[in-house]
């Protein structure tokens, strides 16, 4: 007969919360550097890839949107710099790649990007910050 009951010892799968692994904090000079990417343009896209090759449909997307409103920008290949692709995600507390700043505010990605176009909010959004 299978018994059900709770055994009275389990043992610890995951180290205490002190030894436990997370990722390492981003440290001063990457968030530094982030900053003055996300000042240099009105619009700033952090993506894989460049505005002329993306390498990533999520990135292609973002550039084939912003392209098709005829807005300016400026973008980071993080496939070239592990700490600003890993940093970048700390620093919007978002977990993906493309991100999209607007006048120093984060946007979001591409799927963001995607309904707000959809929608016709992006354009208007867009045209707005860069007015003021």
């Amino acid at each position: 007969m299978l018994s059900l009951s709770t055994p009275t010892f389990l043992p610890t799968l995951l180290p205490p919360e002190s030894t436990a692994h997370s990722p390492p904090s981003m440290d001063a000079s990457t968030k530094s550097r982030i900053e003055s990417l996300i000042a240099s343009s009105p619009i700033f896209v952090f993506m894989k890839g460049t505005k002329l090759m993306p390498q990533c449909g999520f990135s292609n997307n973002v550039v084939q949107i912003l392209h098709s409103l005829g807005v300016t920008f400026e973008t980071f290949d993080v496939l070239s710099d592990m700490e600003i692709r890993q940093g970048i995600k700390e620093f919007s507390s978002w977990p993906t790649i493309p991100q999209v700043y607007v006048k120093g505010e984060f946007m979001g990605g591409s799927d963001i990007l995607i309904e707000m176009y959809n929608q016709g909010e992006l354009k208007e959004k867009l045209e707005v910050a860069l007015a003021s």
